[in-house]
């Protein structure tokens, strides 16, 4: 198709004031399901200063309205064309339409509008354009200007790939950070489509010398330690500057007990009573005053505050009164030990330090890999409660410059598995200071991203308050109904393409891009470390190392000293 060559012509308007119908012969197969096509804007209807202007519109469908004749296939070795011009028909004659020998296509056009640059978005006209008008594909040139809120080399912005219909590198698409650090993100897709793939290729953009991004990973899984790649690559340099990536493991995850809630404490500690809430609420407010005198406190001044807390008032003083009392008492004393002397994350002195966590060209990643799933959200909602209060107190100006309460600059949040530490219809501790961040925290400069596998079995309202969003293949109805609830952006045409994207595909829908766009994930420039097992190659390795072998003689040598301990003893042999 030759330049300003129509693809084809308006039929009549869609099912909706915002769609119309063309027919168009396609024989280059260009008229793709998510490509991008245009019309001109006539002066009938419209301001003078609007005359001619480009209206967009994405194809939302795709149907056959004239297909060769069966009889023309009856024979597969014969060329159908062979048989069109022997029986007279003609295809597409030189600079017209096609003839009666050519396929026929209705293609439905979903229109956007045209493009405003002062605005940066679509002015949808209101009005399909009348039968007969010309249809246009838009060139590369097109839409990489009126798809992208940002140029790829502008500060702000983030390549994450290329437009699905075009040849690769031929329209790339960026993220706008800005407006997914400030709105919030989510990025949802099947097990294998991809999703760690492409979150990593976000914080790459992020740590660019063009955003030099203050972020913070929760890792579940020990995927993202790959990231250091960036530290010795070129591409991640500009000048001073040199992005840094943390790695926290495991070990090194510490939560101080003052930093708990009086509700963090109630949904840590398993199966307490009436008495025993009223007895920790006791003790809970006698440390918070100590905290104020001393300036912290460890997990002895609780226990020793739950043993000197007043007894429930109205109580009787007889002795079966002071038994059931005293074991109130210590079955909560059992609970805090148990809960939180014995686990390695609590202690009483040491404490994630968020001037530590967070950094402007640093990207933090907190491995809570081989920690309890509850513990993992006691380490997010503290994180995340600690990281909101301290930038809104950074903000009213209610911090000391420098000091430990204090975060100069905005920062970003991206949590693997969103779905353990907010599902839907469980209350967890971490899920009511998500929504309060997701709600309030564009005005004090925290945002988070949300990954997850299963958006079915995520809080609806977190979900639906993310902004932007990055969907890649997603075949459970159930997931697929619960995007379609909570997700504006997506319209029902891409909530039904979903299933057939291929692995390192993704629709791209919100704040951050102009309109939605399905795209290639770019090649990552680190390594990705969430691949699958091989397993046949650690099979093939175990031998080619001499593992069996090994294995095999320790067998051998355990047997031989039973058999030597057996004889010893007297025992009858088998």
């Amino acid at each position: 198709m030759t330049a300003r060559e129509p693809l084809g012509l308006v039929k009549g308007p869609g099912e909706t004031a915002s769609e119309f119908t063309m027919i168009a012969p396609d024989p280059g197969q260009v008229a793709k399901f998510g490509e991008f096509v245009y019309f001109l804007e006539t002066d009938s209807g419209a301001g003078a200063e609007s005359t001619g202007q480009e209206i967009y519109g994405r194809i939302t469908h795709r149907e056959a309205v004239r297909l060769w004749p069966d009889e023309f296939m009856a024979q597969p070795d014969v060329n159908p064309n062979r048989i069109a011009q022997l029986l007279g028909f003609r295809g597409r004659p030189e600079g017209g339409f096609p003839g009666l020998g050519t396929d026929l296509y209705a293609l439905t056009v979903n229109i956007l509008g045209r493009f405003d640059a002062d605005l940066d978005d679509f002015i949808n006209p209101r009005i399909a354009p009348s039968s007969g008008t010309p249809i246009f594909l838009a060139s590369d040139a097109q839409l990489r200007t009126v798809l992208n809120r940002l140029a790829l080399d502008a500060g702000g912005s983030a390549y994450v790939g290329d437009l699905i219909s075009r040849a690769r590198g031929a329209v790339p698409i960026a993220l706008d950070v800005s407006r997914f650090a400030s709105t919030h993100l989510a990025l949802i897709a099947s097990t294998g489509s991809g999703k760690s793939y492409l979150a990593g290729v976000l914080l790459e953009e992020m740590l660019m010398p063009k955003n030099r991004g203050a972020v913070l990973v929760v890792d579940p899984h020990g995927e993202y330690d790959t990231l250091q790649d960036m530290m010795n690559d070129p591409a991640f340099r500009a000048g001073a500057y040199r992005p840094a990536v943390k790695i926290l493991r495991p070990e090194e995850v510490k939560l101080r007990i003052d930093s708990l809630t009086l509700d963090d404490l109630t949904y840590f500690l398993p199966n307490l009573s009436d008495k025993m809430r009223h007895r920790l609420l006791g003790a809970y407010r006698s440390v918070q005053q100590k905290r104020k005198r001393n300036g912290g406190y460890g997990l002895h001044d609780l226990i020793d505050a739950v043993r000197t807390a007043r007894a429930p008032a109205g109580g009787d003083d007889d002795e079966e009164s002071n038994r059931r009392e005293s074991g109130t008492i210590e079955a909560l004393v059992w609970r805090l030990e148990s809960t939180l002397r014995n686990s390695s994350v609590f202690d009483d002195h040491q404490e994630l330090n968020l001037t530590e966590l967070f950094r402007p060209g640093q990207c933090t990643v907190l491995q809570i890999n081989e920690i309890d799933p509850r513990e993992q959200q006691m380490i997010v909602a503290t994180v995340l409660r600690r990281t909101y209060d301290t930038r809104k107190s950074t903000v009213k100006g209610q911090s000391a410059e420098g000091g430990p309460h204090h975060l100069p600059f905005p920062v970003f949040c991206l949590l693997e598995e969103a779905h353990n530490f907010s599902p839907a219809n469980t209350p967890v501790v971490t899920t009511r200071i998500l929504k309060t961040i997701l709600s309030e925290g564009r005005k004090f400069g925290v945002s988070v991203g949300l990954i997850s596998q299963r958006p079915g079995r995520l809080d609806s309202d977190v979900l639906s308050q993310c902004m932007t969003q990055c969907i890649m293949r997603i075949i459970n109805p159930v997931d697929q109904s619960k995007i379609a609830e909570s997700v504006e952006s997506m319209g029902r045409d891409l909530i039904q393409e979903l299933p057939s994207l291929s692995k390192g595909q993704a629709v791209l829908a919100g704040a951050s891009v102009n309109t939605p766009v399905l795209i290639n994930v770019r090649t990552r420039k680190t390594r990705h470390g969430g691949q699958d097992l091989d397993a046949p190659e650690e099979w093939r390795k175990y031998f080619e190392r001499g593992g069996d072998v090994r294995a095999q003689r320790a067998r051998q040598a355990v047997q031989d000293r039973t058999f030597d301990d057996e004889t010893e003893a007297g025992l009858p042999l088998l």
